[in-house]
């Protein structure tokens, strides 16, 4: 190898150098000759050590690992996936004994009796000569401590008297920047090749103090070009002060320490230095000094009122009269100040007064003490809600409140099925029965105002949801009956024992009579079984597992969140009867929905909340859990999971953390109130965001109103709708995700506004997507018309949505095995049966990239 002769023989000449710095070192320190014999005992370690040292740390360096590892396989060693500190400790090893340099014989070589003699006497004088240099120095940076310490004395006293000067002198700047220089928009300050654009003059009554003006662009813009192209930068005000005041500072901080300097330092300097101490060297001097000082006159500086310095700088500057002038103009700042933090804390407080009645007194529980509250509590599929529902059966009058439409729904037929007269109300719908005493419907639908014997309020555990569980807050403590029955899971009993005070008249607790088994074996699809409910978390999912199950010979039923409420009833009517033998659903199967289910299987442990992709929480794998198993059918009800058994059985098994706080949404109250300080939706979202929520509670983020609102802010249809009318519209409940339905929500308010014929919503039969998205269309339509009171037409266009629904029904029932998995980056088809999720050339693709990216970085 060529490359180790060449390294071995700049061992050794490195080894020669630092044997005769050594010898030179060793010379230098004695008086009087010393024998080379001597010389040669006291260092005879060293001299035998240094080869070694400075050849294996040189090899080691200078050595790739890919030569190393050539090297010791060419001597038998095994080195691939060998660790590198391995690899070094090996070849340090071999490198120990290669052609060993004697530098004992070499010194003995080159050093006679003769030039040892003359070897002491250079390295005598060299010595001498870096001693002396050395004790220069010392007294040098003596006479510079002594210079410091003079200048920390004198600068604690002149604090005062420099800001006098710095205030004037940057008096003088601040005049001629304003007058001279002319005012630019602000960039972003990582957009250097940006042009900057000239908004005209500075006008100083834009600014009050120098805090204020800091943050303008410097009009001394500077242009360099590289390449061919232009880069213009640009500095803060701030910057260009900072810099003035610290050279300004440093050269009169430096005068005034040498006017302190008594003869003797002074003498002393120009001795040791054969000069005069000069203004520049005293400034390099006390540096240090000058900075700690720096932050000080700056804050005073900000804290300036812009008028005042441009009155200073017509003056010429004598100390006692700016003395002066700084003591008045700092009094009068003061007095400003006082004024302005008493003006604040006056408005502070108005606020206050005004969010508290704006808001504050309208989450303070008030009961109708005359109503008997009755907790039904206890487990999913425990009989809660049929018990409820028997006793509203018997009175006059009642009222079923749900927390989705096809709860509501599925009451409404119930009741009627069982003889008792009851109607549908929900925020698209209108199904009135001649001579009906009872209501079914949706929590939102709710009003206080309208009396029943019976309420029936279902999942009262929604009351705990960041956007809809104020709903459930208000049917509780607003209702209007003689008995409110409350159905909930058993972590909210302590809370609504606080919340109804001394209202609650009974307490049901339900336990499960049938018990859950978690099966010890990781599921498969292949493992389906009848009666089976398959649970995963996204429609894309359900539809998938639908298509292979059916393709495998199974009927399958499907539910999911997005589906119409008919056609989720009538794919539950089919499994009940038989039709199909396992449901394949989203976590949509946990609300309300009694099943006959063998087996709730788990084909996923994590699900996307809306804002992330995290694990099912205790309460979610028990909401959907206790589905399994049916009484008289299914006396244990089987659970399953894909993976991790061990952790998801835990936390099925773990006691619930209690509800602790309800959230909060406005009322119609609040608008009114609101509206005796402001007309604006603007500014209510932003009394919102200030309304502090009371303990216990949390507010409604109001995030989808907000964004709808954005659409229309400051706009024609802002100017032209009430206030309470136009929040109304924003809080329909729509799915907003769907950039359709916004452009038909804007359409609609348009037309509104317009005073013309709302447009019709658009209806598509050609795909899955198609229908499902024409059927929330005119659900959307079917809100405007309910809220305009429009009925007429909202019966005809809830045939046309029951006709839609219809429609999913059937392709979920017979074109579902045809259904094409597609791939996510191009929409091709991907087989049903694929693990993955982009097709095989969009994979071919994103692979070639990456080796073009790779190649790119060689």
């Amino acid at each position: 190898m060529k490359q180790i002769e060449l390294i071995h023989q700049q061992s050794v000449e490195n080894t020669k150098t630092k044997i005769m710095d050594d010898i030179e070192n060793f010379l230098g320190e004695l008086e009087t000759l010393p024998d080379f014999k001597e010389y040669l005992d006291k260092r005879s370690t060293y001299i035998s050590q240094i080869w070694l040292n400075v050849w294996l740390t040189k090899a080691t360096n200078d050595f790739s690992k890919r030569d190393k590892k050539a090297f010791l396989s060419e001597r038998g060693f095994v080195v691939e996936g060998v660790d590198r500190k391995l690899i070094n400790k090996l070849f340090r090893n071999e490198m120990r004994d290669y052609k060993p340099f004697n530098t004992m014989e070499w010194i003995k070589s080159v050093i006679d009796e003769h030039n040892w003699e003359a070897q002491y006497t250079r390295a005598r004088k060299m010595f001498l000569k870096k001693a002396e240099e050395e004790r220069l120095l010392e007294k040098k940076a003596g006479i510079k401590e002594k210079i410091y310490q003079v200048g920390h004395t004198v600068l604690s006293d002149f604090q005062e008297s420099a800001y006098l000067k710095i205030r004037h002198e940057m008096a003088k700047e601040l005049k001629k920047i304003l007058n001279g220089n002319q005012k630019y928009k602000d960039i972003d300050t990582y957009m250097l090749e940006e042009r900057l654009t000239n908004i005209g003059s500075f006008n100083p009554d834009d600014y009050r103090t120098m805090a204020d003006f800091f943050d303008e662009l410097t009009g001394q813009i500077h242009q360099t070009a590289s390449w061919g192209r232009f880069y213009f930068e640009y500095e803060t005000y701030q910057y260009h002060f900072e810099n003035s005041v610290l050279k300004y500072f440093t050269r009169i901080a430096a005068e005034e320490v040498m006017k302190h300097l008594d003869q003797q330092i002074l003498s002393e300097y120009e001795e040791v230095f054969e000069d005069k101490l000069s203004v520049a060297e005293t400034k390099r001097i006390i540096n240090d000094l000058a900075d700690v000082y720096l932050d000080g006159f700056l804050f005073k500086l900000q804290e300036e009122y812009v008028t005042d310095l441009l009155a200073l700088a017509e003056l010429e500057f004598e100390e006692r009269a700016h003395h002066a002038i700084y003591e008045r103009d700092l009094a009068e700042r003061e007095r400003r100040k006082a004024e302005e933090l008493a003006e604040l804390e006056r408005k502070r407080e108005e606020e206050a007064r005004m969010l508290e009645d704006i808001f504050g007194r309208e989450y303070n529980p008030s009961l109708r003490r005359n109503v008997r509250y009755i907790l039904h509590i206890g487990e999913t599929n425990t009989g809660k809600t049929h018990h409820s529902l028997e006793r509203m059966k018997e009175a006059r009058t009642g009222l079923y409140l749900a927390p989705l439409r096809l709860l509501a729904l599925e009451v409404y037929e119930k009741l009627n099925a069982e003889g008792v007269p009851c109607s549908l109300k929900t925020g698209e719908e209108e199904k009135p029965v001649e001579g009906a005493n009872h209501i079914s419907c949706t929590v939102e639908m709710f009003h206080e105002k309208e009396f029943y014997e019976v309420v029936v309020i279902d999942e009262s555990q929604m009351i705990a949801d960041k956007d809809r569980g104020f709903s459930w807050f208000k049917a509780i403590t607003k209702a209007n009956a003689e008995e409110v029955h409350i159905i909930g899971s058993k972590n909210i009993k302590e809370m609504m024992m606080d919340l109804l005070d001394d209202g609650v008249a009974e307490i049901y607790e339900y336990t499960r009579d049938i018990p859950l088994q978690v099966e010890n074996k990781e599921f498969s699809l292949k493992d389906t079984k009848k009666g089976d409910a398959l649970v995963c978390f996204s429609r894309k999912q359900v539809l998938e597992n639908a298509s292979r199950l059916q393709n495998s010979g199974r009927q399958v039923s499907m539910i999911y969140g997005s589906m119409p409420p008919e056609t989720r009833k009538k794919q539950i009517d089919r499994f009940i009867k038989g039709e199909t033998s396992v449901v394949v659903a989203t976590d949509a199967i946990g609300m309300g929905l009694n099943l006959p289910i063998r087996r709730i299987v788990f084909l996923e442990n994590e699900k996307f909340d809306g804002t992330r992709r995290r694990r099912l929480t205790s309460q979610e794998i028990k909401q959907i859990a206790g589905r399994a198993g049916r009484k008289g059918i299914y006396n244990v009800g089987r659970v399953a999971f894909t993976s991790d058994i061990s952790l998801m059985t835990k936390l099925l098994e773990k006691e619930d953390n209690p509800v602790e706080t309800f959230s909060i949404a406005p009322t119609s109250g609040i608008f009114e109130r609101f509206q005796k300080y402001h007309r604006s939706l603007a500014v209510f979202f932003e009394l919102w965001d200030k309304f502090e929520s009371p303990k216990g509670t949390n507010k409604a983020s109001l995030s989808e109103e907000r964004e709808l609102y954005e659409y229309i802010r400051d706009t024609e249809i802002e100017a032209r709708l009430p206030m309470m009318e136009l929040y109304g519209f924003l809080h329909l409940p729509f799915s907003s995700r769907e950039p359709a339905l916004i452009e038909q929500w804007l359409e609609t308010i348009r037309a509104i506004v317009a005073d013309a014929e709302l447009p019709e919503p658009p209806v598509k039969t050609a795909s899955l997507e198609e229908l499902e998205l024409s059927y929330k269309a005119i659900g959307l339509h079917l809100l405007f018309l309910y809220k305009l009171g429009r009925k007429t037409e909202a019966v005809y266009w809830e045939r046309i949505r029951t006709g839609l629904s219809d429609d999913v029904h059937e392709f979920l029932k017979s074109e579902v095995k045809n259904y094409k998995k597609k791939c996510r980056h191009c929409g091709k088809g991907i087989h049903v049966d694929s693990p993955y999720q982009i097709c095989d050339s969009c994979y071919s693709a994103r692979n070639r990239k990456r080796a073009d990216y790779r190649d790119g970085w060689k």
